[in-house]
């Protein structure tokens, strides 16, 4: 009893430590990124594609410092579903769903232990994260800032495609991270079920119904004319239950929509899988970043699962589904 209590009371010295320790990791390490990419900046005018892969290593240097928070306070992740090793160094959407504070340091932490995957990824994230701490990086680096509300909508998608065409292609960016679900489930979780009663949709509990504004972007850029991955004609693919299937019965309107994309055609297989990632929480109550700062909270493990598609295979139903809505694909 008293061993547990002594144990206990130890938690509060070692959070006040770790709070000290990470707040000294933001001071000399985000700094002394900065300055370096600043004295390199004649080499990016001369050289841009040394310069970024340059940026790229000390930027993974910078995330696996993030990645030890969660690591030394003990919060550990198990990886499960699909082997994702075809799709490391390839252009890959990967989508998340999206509960607190905490997704984001974990997924650093889980790509970390992956060759080249944090230098060469992109951060879809909202506006608000480029006045942190760590905004500065994610510009320099190049990530997109997306503004939510109806107000900013047009905007900041015909800026996200801008920044698709300019960043992301021409810096040879592999990994693009997108939520969504445009929040977090504690905010977005109402709002989505009571836009499903009013639409007759899915109640759904532990995700929300995903906004399609940012996804619709990627797919026009993606999958233009110019850069179509066609499929072939033995019917339209799908992943179902871990297996590519094909099937030659889809509804008339759902095939009368997409004929024009199962032509095979000129393809620079821009974006060549799309991985699906589900993030669950120890009984469903997530961590967040002071969590993960202090470690006052239990050890504990946090869920990955993972489903990987080829891009090519899938694209058919992110394409029916952005354009005509959940309803034609559960018909």
């Amino acid at each position: 009893m008293i061993i547990s209590d002594i144990g206990k009371l130890a938690k509060y010295p070692r959070a006040v430590f770790r709070f000290v320790f990470i707040i000294a990791n933001n001071i000399y390490c985000i700094p002394t990124y900065v300055v370096w990419m600043v004295l390199l900046l004649p080499l990016r005018q001369c050289h841009p594609r040394l310069y970024y892969r340059i940026e790229g290593i000390l930027f993974h240097w910078l995330l696996a410092i993030v990645s030890m928070w969660s690591y030394t306070a003990g919060y550990d992740i198990v990886e499960l579903g699909d082997n994702i090793t075809p799709c490391k160094n390839k252009r890959t959407l990967v989508l998340a769903n999206h509960q607190s504070t905490a997704d984001v340091p974990l997924m650093m932490a889980a790509f970390n232990a992956k060759s080249q995957i944090l230098p060469n990824v992109m951060w879809i994230m909202d506006r608000l994260f480029k006045y942190t701490n760590f905004g500065i990086v994610s510009l320099i680096h190049q990530d997109f800032f997306i503004a939510s509300g109806k107000a900013n909508r047009e905007k900041s998608i015909d800026l996200l495609k801008q920044h698709l065409i300019e960043s992301y292609i021409p810096r040879d960016r592999k990994w693009m991270v997108l939520f969504p679900e445009g929040g977090f489930l504690r905010k977005r979780r109402e709002i989505s079920q009571r836009y499903a009663r009013h639409n007759n949709l899915p109640i759904l509990k532990n995700v929300t119904l995903p906004r399609v504004g940012a996804l619709r972007a990627i797919m026009d850029v993606f999958d233009g004319d110019s850069n179509r991955c066609g499929n072939n004609n033995s019917g339209i693919k799908a992943y179902v239950n871990g297996d590519i299937t094909n099937s030659n019965s889809k509804e008339t309107n759902q095939d009368t929509l997409c004929s024009n994309l199962s032509s095979e055609s000129n393809c620079n297989k821009y974006l060549e899988y799309v991985l699906d990632v589900t993030i669950a929480y120890p009984n469903g109550e997530p961590l967040d970043l002071p969590n993960i700062i202090h470690g006052l909270r239990d050890e504990c493990q946090t869920y990955f699962y993972y489903r990987l598609y080829q891009y090519s295979e899938v694209r058919i139903y992110f394409f029916v589904y952005v354009y005509t809505g959940w309803r034609i694909i559960n018909a």
